[in-house]
C-alpha cells in the first residue's frame, strides 16, 4: 500500500461524478483512513460528512459549494435555510452540517473551560467566544464561579429579544445563590460585530455590581462578545 506525502495531500481537481467511481487512492474516505484526517482539505472533510452528491455533482462538488465564498468560518454562521439554498444540499445534509458545527463548538468551549480558571478577562473570553461568536441573536448568560474561579454553573437568561442584554439583577443572583457562587461573570454578544458597550450595557453592569455587594457575591466582569473580539467592562473600569 502506497503512503507517500504527495499521495496523502492530493485532492481531485475536476468534477468526475460519484466519488465511488474514482481511483481508491483519490477518495477522501480512503485517504483519511490511510493518512489521517489532517491530510484532507476542508472540502474533503465536509464531503465525507455529506456522504453523497446530487445528480452529476459529487459529494466533493457539493462540499465546495457549501464552502464557497467564506470557507469553514462562513459555513458555521449559516442556518438551515441558507444551507438548503446551496445546490445539492437538502434538509438532511443541512441538519448534518449544523450538528457537526455545534459538536465542534461545544468541544472547543469545553476544552477551553477545562484548561483554564477564569482569572482574567482573557480567560473568560477564551471560554465564552467559542460559545457565542456565531450566535445570530443577542444572548445574555451568567457564569457561576467557585473560590478557584472555575465555572460551576452556567445559565442563559435571555435570547433574541430586542433588549436581550438588559436583565434584572434578581435573575442573575437568584441563579448564583442557588449554585452557592463565590462570584459571577456575565456576558452577552453583539451580532453586529461591534464590541463597544452601549449606555444600557454600562448601566446594567453598575446595577449588577451594586447587587453583588448586597448579596456578597461579587461581579468579576461583564464581557461583550463580538465575533472573535471582546470587550471587558472590568478592564474599562466599570466593575
Amino acid at each position: 500500500m502506497k503512503n507517500s506525502r504527495r499521495e496523502c495531500v492530493k485532492e481531485p481537481l475536476a468534477a468526475r461524478g460519484a466519488i465511488t467511481t474514482w481511483p481508491e487512492e483519490e477518495r477522501p474516505r480512503e485517504r483519511l483512513l490511510r493518512c489521517g484526517p489532517g491530510s484532507l482539505t476542508d472540502a474533503e472533510l465536509l464531503a465525507i460528512l455529506l456522504r453523497s452528491g446530487s445528480g452529476s455533482s459529487s459529494a466533493l462538488d457539493v462540499a465546495r459549494g457549501v464552502l464557497d465564498g467564506g470557507g469553514l468560518r462562513e459555513m458555521a454562521r449559516k442556518n438551515a435555510e441558507e444551507l438548503i439554498r446551496v445546490q445539492g444540499v437538502g434538509l438532511a445534509k443541512a441538519v448534518e452540517i449544523l450538528a457537526a458545527v455545534e459538536i465542534g463548538r461545544r468541544l472547543q468551549a469545553q476544552e477551553c473551560g477545562d484548561r483554564h480558571s477564569l482569572c482574567s478577562p482573557e480567560d473568560a473570553a477564551r471560554f465564552l467566544i467559542p460559545r457565542m461568536r456565531d450566535l445570530r441573536h443577542e444572548t445574555f448568560v451568567v457564569l457561576v464561579l467557585d473560590t478557584n474561579n472555575s465555572v460551576v454553573g452556567e445559565s442563559e437568561l435571555s435570547r433574541g429579544t430586542l433588549n436581550a442584554s438588559i436583565v434584572h439583577p434578581r435573575e442573575v443572583f437568584k441563579f448564583a445563590i442557588d449554585r452557592l457562587a463565590a462570584a459571577v461573570i456575565v456576558a452577552h454578544n453583539h451580532p453586529s460585530g461591534n464590541p463597544e458597550p452601549s449606555r444600557e450595557d454600562i448601566e446594567i453592569t453598575h446595577q449588577l455590581c451594586e447587587a453583588g455587594k448586597i448579596v456578597g457575591i461579587p461581579l468579576h466582569d461583564h464581557l461583550i462578545v463580538a465575533g472573535n473580539s471582546f470587550t471587558s467592562l472590568a478592564a474599562r473600569g466599570y466593575v
